[in-house]
């Protein structure tokens, strides 16, 4: 459907001239000659765009602005002005005016705004309703489970998530952290604001401080320009930095200046820039531990855990782990384009057997291998990756000794590594192949000679 716009001018000739220009460029293109006949037009018809000249008999363009802004607020108007005129022309872009157009008309240049103003008017359509999309996707009712553990959490972060007090989420990896993360954000006063999600320990230690706080031309060898940093871009909303136990302590001291002066300044930069900043930070270690340690900031530490918040592990709501294989299972059937409906008995009893290392996000790896590679409409055993079984009765072994995480996780490479490559046995593990590199070298252990 073509696009509507109003023509409101008095003079004739140009009236006439601007409906011919536009109805050229595929627009539907109504016309009246003041605002008062604007107004009867606009009481039958919706317009994308209205394109009014400033002087007007009667009531003038600046009038016909501030009524069509106070019933339609959102509406796009561009103003048309002579020269003498321009201080108008400021005054109807305070009014809400989107742009406006000197005369004598060129004719290149005002399809050029109203273009460009229609462009703009589509994306801030769609990102709305991305952002309602987004908002429904993170209400607390689209979060998977039923078991205590997990709706005592959900009731904790119903009632802090309007709050401004900086929240601690603890949990190990693949939990589900930043999903809590951003339910809190979509769910508070912030919703229309960007959540900004930074991974510490992804970004190189050199480059990380330029990305949170942005820098100036000639800051370092290559910033040849202005480069507006995360926690700008972030100014209303709120900012998730997961493994913030990784910061180092420079950019630690950094963090609590802006948490305690709601101030940054770029790096190379002398003037400094306020900002409103809800910060939401997670990790899986035992940051009281780190600050003992002295690799954590006390100070920054009482800063951000204001609330704190514990997401389980998935071995701590087992009664869980099928409502979330079928969640995953419609998830990818439906990206995937298969019809993939069940699970088998004796896989679920696979799935509750097994203690789930990587927890929530290993669960989802292993349900959308197995939607690729099964040709039924059920995903079986063979459809799991092998090992998994093994993996699940050398869990009720770890049970009965009452292995910790840690201690189970060393057991496990120690007696699968000649059976299984590294790639392999990070999957097993369902963490990546440098954490199972970190965690050989902490304990000493010899890489696997299977590769």
């Amino acid at each position: 459907m073509a696009e509507r716009l109003l023509i409101v001018e008095d003079e004739e000739t140009l009236r006439e001239s601007l409906k011919r220009v536009f109805l050229r460029e595929g627009y539907d293109v109504d016309i009246a000659g003041s605002a008062e006949a604007a107004g009867k037009v606009l009481d039958e018809k919706a317009y994308e765009l209205i394109v009014t000249d400033i002087i007007l008999p009667g009531t003038n363009g600046i009038e016909l602005l501030k009524k069509i802004r106070e019933q339609i607020p959102d509406q796009l108007v561009i103003v048309m002005t002579a020269y003498a005129s321009l201080e108008t022309a400021v005054e109807a872009l305070r009014a809400g005016a989107y742009d406006y157009v000197v005369k004598p008309i060129m004719h290149d240049e005002i399809k050029r705004i109203v273009k460009n103003a229609l462009r703009e008017r589509t994306l801030r359509a769609e990102n709305l309703i991305l952002k309602k999309q987004i908002g429904e996707y993170y209400d607390f009712d689209n979060i998977i489970g039923q078991s205590a553990a997990i709706t005592s959490l959900i009731e904790e972060v119903k009632k802090i998530s309007d709050a401004r007090s900086n929240i601690l989420i603890l949990g190990e990896t693949g939990t589900g952290k930043e999903l809590f993360a951003r339910a809190i954000h979509f769910n508070s006063s912030r919703r229309h604001k960007p959540f900004i999600p930074i991974n510490c320990s992804a970004i190189p230690e050199n480059l990380l401080e330029s990305e949170l706080f942005g820098h100036v031309k000639g800051a370092f060898t290559g910033a040849v320009g202005i480069k507006r940093g995360l926690f700008e871009e972030a100014d209303g909303g709120t900012v998730f930095l997961d493994e913030i136990g990784d910061l180092s302590l420079p950019l630690q001291a950094k963090l609590l200046r802006v948490i305690d002066d709601c101030e940054i300044r770029p790096l190379g930069g002398v003037q400094s820039r306020k900002v409103d900043i809800r910060f939401i930070t997670a990790t899986n270690k035992e940051l009281s531990k780190s600050v003992k340690e002295g690799s954590f900031r006390e100070d920054l530490y009482y800063r951000i855990n204001v609330v704190t918040l514990k997401v389980p592990a998935l071995r701590d709501r087992r009664e869980d782990i099928l409502a979330l294989s079928r969640h995953f299972l419609e998830k990818y059937s439906h990206e995937i384009g298969k019809d993939v409906r069940y699970i088998d008995d004796s896989a679920i009893r696979i799935f509750m057997d097994y203690c789930w290392p990587g927890n929530v996000r290993e669960l989802q790896n292993i349900i959308e291998r197995a939607v690729l590679i099964t040709e039924s409409n059920t995903v079986f055993p063979e459809h799991i990756p092998e090992g998994l079984m093994e993996a699940a009765s050398f869990v009720t072994e770890s049970f009965e000794k009452t292995l910790s995480i840690e201690d189970y996780t060393k057991e496990f490479i120690l007696r699968y590594q000649g059976k299984y490559n590294e790639q392999q046995l990070a999957e097993l593990l369902g963490i990546t192949r440098k954490a199972l590199w970190e965690k050989r070298k902490r304990w000493g252990l010899q890489r696997s000679r299977t590769e």
